[in-house]
């Protein structure tokens, strides 16, 4: 290969660090061009910087508009074959156009129509999905008809056969997460096809599933399930015990006790409750709690995030951009950029008068490869 056909293009500059520029130099560099060769010393502020710079970009969805678009999809886009879910991704605008919220992120607005079926499909990407508003709709993973309501949280480990159901009247809409992005750019991703259609036995409407039966009991774990999966067995976390854990950290801090994480705001962590850790073997989930009036601490951490808010108003602050936020908006953090946020819910805007946060996060990568890092300022 000739140093024109190569796609290596390297130009010799007078900089502090550089060699010297001449007619040498400029020969070695067509050198390495044919060859396809980089050096380190052309590229090390770039792939070497002092701290993380993402591609990805603070951006702000508003839910009121995600949900207009997927109610016209809902008219228009058939959620079979082909289009396989009417799900609507959200693509950060610094990342080319590609469907992803950040660089190992993805995030969508799913939406089915009353009666609809989505197909039984498998992947390799771990997966969960977040109700802030509507019921109706049954997710079946494995043949376990999972109930969906507001505020569930309903995780999937990778490879898993799942489809869902509209078993009302109405349509439904959620947000899905999972971790496309970053198995797309390691090249480790799998898919494959399930059957058209659930038959009569799994096309049911319980209030509890299977797994919640035998995980959903805090603090208990099962004898009788020995077998360790990939992510949760539990496949629902119910809203009424994320309510209640969060009221109870917010009144064990008026009452002297502390148990949140700063003062106003309370938090917690879905967590395997085989293992402990995290839901999903690449993806962190976690609902935070503001009080009125009251500000978390900007915090910095390596890997990237997705919020939605549950509930309430206020203004949130990620790197240079602000916005004020109400229920449903989804906005992103990228690596390294600080994040913060004000409360200025009420019980006019809130059924906890609080500002609330559904987020999920990277970290479990970043941990694993002991990349992880977390700044806060005080």
């Amino acid at each position: 290969m000739t140093s024109t056909d190569s796609p290596v293009r390297l130009r010799a500059v007078a900089a502090p660090g550089q060699p010297e520029v001449t007619p040498s130099l400029e020969e070695l560099y067509r050198g390495f061009e044919s060859e396809l060769l980089v050096p380190l010393w052309t590229e090390i502020g770039d792939l070497m910087p002092a701290h993380p710079r993402s591609r990805a970009v603070p951006h702000l969805w508003k839910w009121e508009n995600l949900v207009s678009l997927a109610r016209r999809a809902g008219d228009i886009v058939p959620v079979g074959r082909g289009g396989e879910r009417r799900a609507i991704a959200l693509a950060n605008p610094a990342l080319g156009g590609r469907p992803f919220a950040t660089p190992t992120l993805w995030a969508a607005i799913q939406y089915l129509m009353p009666g609809e079926d989505a197909p039984e499909h498998r992947h390799t990407q771990h997966a969960f999905r977040f109700v802030v508003e509507g019921s109706g709709v049954w997710t079946v993973v494995g043949g376990d008809a999972v109930p969906m309501n507001r505020g569930d949280f309903l995780p999937q480990a990778g490879w898993n056969w799942h489809a869902h159901h509209n078993a009302t009247d109405k349509p439904m809409a959620w947000i899905d997460g999972l971790d496309i992005p970053f198995q797309y750019v390691t090249e480790s991703q799998f898919f494959e096809f399930g059957r058209e259609e659930l038959d009569a036995a799994e096309r049911i409407t319980p209030e509890r599933s299977r797994s919640e039966r035998l995980w959903g009991h805090p603090g208990l774990r099962p004898l009788g399930a020995t077998h360790l999966t990939p992510g949760s067995p539990l496949l629902s976390y119910k809203w009424e015990f994320t309510n209640r854990a969060l009221i109870d950290q917010l009144s064990m801090e008026a009452e002297g006790f502390g148990g949140t994480v700063e003062p106003g705001h309370a938090a917690v962590r879905y967590t395997n409750p085989h293992t402990g850790g995290d839901v999903l073997p690449t993806l962190r989930t976690e609902f935070h709690r503001v009080i009125r009036g009251a500000e978390t601490a900007p915090v910095k951490e390596v890997g990237s995030s997705v919020y939605q808010v549950f509930d309430g108003s206020g203004t949130v602050t990620v790197g240079d951009r602000s916005w004020t936020v109400t229920r449903g908006d989804l906005f992103v953090v990228p690596s390294w950029q600080p994040f913060s946020a004000r409360s200025e819910a009420g019980r006019t805007d809130s059924d906890s008068g609080a500002l609330d946060l559904f987020r999920f996060a990277d970290a479990p990568v970043f941990e694993a490869l002991q990349l992880n890092r977390m700044e806060i300022s005080q």
